[in-house]
């Protein structure tokens, strides 16, 4: 056996969002002179791979942005030579056995050991998953005292140190519960919505859509079947509801996901350059094109284009995008040259274009060719119990460059209470103003929380 060969024998790619577990598996595998990468998902792993491949491949049991079946054949076709083993030890259906399975396997239960001993499953998952986990692997142990302990598949993504810290620091809520608030006066039921946690098997919600109410879980199922197809998507909600950010998560959930995703938007760009801007131009094509240069689409090439407001696009453009999307090939202005392009197209708006349509300010047949699979984006008020995740997941974001802000008991309930028109884009920036607001105190309160009208109730 060469150097070589030996080298890819001993390298491997662990693939957990388990900070803890990676960390011990890497101490572990390193001492047996390893080389070890890490990937915290699905789409890290690839793009590892993608730069070098490796001798073994470890996964667990979940992933926070694909599915581990449909990751494991995908990689099993790409790579099937490579040893894929799962964090418990057991083999994938019709995977090879490596000449080194004894080291892994040795690793592996020196891992687990370690996190047992420390006393806590995973100090990266959320303190309510993590004493499920324990309770469950408690029971477990008694009836087999050297069962390893296994993390529950597909039970809530994990959240962040720095998500994770700040609520334990919180003192509002109750300590160990994901969305659940205590009413402002500290007794009696609070009139802030709350969710169970997701039972085990449930579909996990995608990184980047933040909330477990059943509008939100339908759409991170709806992504996960559109996304692996090459289906043209169009998707429809209300100003400030994310359409960018499930577009974002379409691309980085399809087979396009290491390639570009390019945003065009519609409505920003002067009726007059829009076309230039999306197709390209050559030199010379009108005043001011002093140089050629390459338009969205091309720009795209092998990933993802998102049409933003589709809805303001001109009538005439519309003519022009829709030929693009039937032959796949695009000519720049002031050419005459054909240029071919594989891209998948992603539309969104928060106008009725098929009401557009009837009214002849949009064309029929490119709404029909748009919406091959329409997405529809939950409004805020519509899904009122993700508001207090939200608010969490919002404040951990300013907390980044000042000091981690939580909010009051009643600060929450009137978040609560508010018909929010602009959805979460508005809470964002409430949430925004209200820490700005709050100045040095820890806690925002209800009095910095400035709402421009209330629901009336």
């Amino acid at each position: 056996m060469t150097s070589g060969n030996m080298d890819l024998d001993k390298s491997i790619v662990l693939v957990s969002a388990d900070a803890s577990l990676r960390r011990q598996l890497h101490a572990s595998l390193s001492g047996l002179r390893w080389v070890v990468r890490e990937a915290r998902g699905g789409a890290e792993a690839m793009e590892l791979l993608d730069r070098q491949p490796c001798g073994s491949l470890l996964l667990d049991h979940w992933l926070p942005d694909l599915e581990v079946v449909e990751l494991a054949e995908q990689i099993g076709a790409l790579y099937p030579a490579m040893e894929v083993l799962r964090i418990d030890g057991e083999m994938l259906e019709g995977d090879v056995k490596g000449p080194r399975r004894h080291e892994l396997l040795h690793a592996l239960r020196e891992a687990q050991g370690s996190l047992l001993r420390e006393g806590s499953p995973s100090s990266d998952a959320s303190g309510w998953v993590a004493e499920v986990a324990a309770a469950r692997w408690r029971a477990s142990r008694a009836e087999d005292p050297v069962k390893p302990f296994q993390a529950p598949a597909l039970v809530r993504r994990p959240r962040s140190r720095e998500v994770e810290s700040a609520a334990t620091d919180a003192t509002e809520p109750s300590p160990g519960r994901p969305t659940s608030w205590q009413s402002a006066s500290g007794a009696g039921p609070s009139r802030v919505l709350t969710l169970p946690p997701l039972a085990p098997g449930a579909v996990a919600p995608i990184p980047g859509l933040v909330g477990r109410s059943p509008e939100m879980l339908e759409l991170a199922r709806t992504i996960r079947l559109v996304a692996p197809r090459s289906a043209t998507v169009l998707i429809e909600g209300e100003t400030g509801t994310g359409k960018e950010v499930v577009a974002r998560a379409v691309h980085a959930l399809s087979n396009r996901f290491s390639k570009p995703f390019v945003v065009l938007n519609c409505a920003a760009i002067p009726e007059a350059l829009l076309e230039a801007e999306l197709f390209g131009h050559a030199r010379g094509a009108f005043t001011g094109a002093v140089q050629s240069r390459t338009g969205r689409i091309e720009a795209a090439h092998g990933g993802t284009l998102l049409l933003d407001e589709i809805g303001e696009m001109p009538l005439g453009l519309q003519a022009k995008m829709l030929r693009f999307l039937e032959s796949g090939e695009l000519q720049r202005v002031g050419e005459n040259d054909l240029v071919n392009v594989d891209v998948r197209v992603i539309a969104s708006t928060h106008r009725p274009l098929e009401k557009l349509a009837e009214e002849g300010s949009f064309r029929l047949d490119l709404y029909h060719r748009l919406a091959v699979f329409p997405i529809d984006v939950p409004a805020l008020r519509d899904r009122m119990v993700d508001i207090p995740e939200l608010s969490e997941h919002f404040l951990a974001l300013l907390g980044r460059n000042s000091p981690r802000k939580t909010l009051s008991a009643a600060a929450l309930e009137k978040l609560c209470l508010h018909d929010w028109p602009g959805n979460v884009r508005e809470l964002a920036h409430v949430l925004e103003r209200a820490s700005i607001l709050a100045e040095d105190l820890p806690v925002i309160g209800a009095e910095e929380i400035r709402l421009r009208r209330t629901r009336k109730s």
